[in-house]
């Protein structure tokens, strides 16, 4: 049997209607006006998916996990490492960008080419093997089959916290 990846994806999207879904964002730099009254680059929203572990599942795309961050203040700026002085000015532009404090958002995240993977190929953690679906969850860690992988993540996202 050979796995539609269109149909997998197809049922997840129905079995998540309803689940809570987290933004997607892109830094926009400023335009020429706002450059001169000295606006900076800020991320804007472009859309928003239901995040499956290395997977966001938007309504028209699969997209892979790229950077997470969290919109907030970016608080004191005494960092001592430049990726924390970096996190903290993202968290900033997601303000500056209409993100609420607090809310999830994803940069980069990168569209899957699902035909290329349907054809026996590869793309980002998503491939092919014998007509069965995988996924790569982590690097390091052993494809599984993308049908199981979907099942568990849409359960966890479906389940409430232990103690709620």
């Amino acid at each position: 049997m050979t796995d539609d990846l269109h149909s997998l994806f197809a049922d997840a999207r129905a079995r998540l209607a309803g689940a809570p879904q987290e933004a997607i964002g892109v830094v926009r730099e400023p335009g020429r006006l706002r450059a001169l009254v000295g606006g900076g680059a800020r991320i804007v929203r472009v859309g928003s998916a239901w995040r499956l572990g290395v997977l966001l599942v938007a309504p028209d795309e699969v997209l892979s996990v790229g950077e997470v961050l969290r919109a907030g203040d970016p608080g004191r700026r005494g960092y001592a490492a430049e990726s924390a002085r970096h996190r903290a000015e993202l968290r900033a532009m997601a303000l500056q960008g209409g993100f609420a404090p607090g809310e999830t958002v994803h940069l980069d995240a990168a569209p899957l080419d699902l035909a290329a993977v349907a054809a026996g190929g590869s793309s980002g953690p998503l491939s092919m093997d014998g007509g069965r679906a995988l996924i790569r969850w982590a690097p390091g860690a052993a494809p599984m089959p993308l049908d199981a992988y979907l099942a568990e993540r849409i359960a966890l996202l479906r389940e409430p916290p232990a103690g709620a």
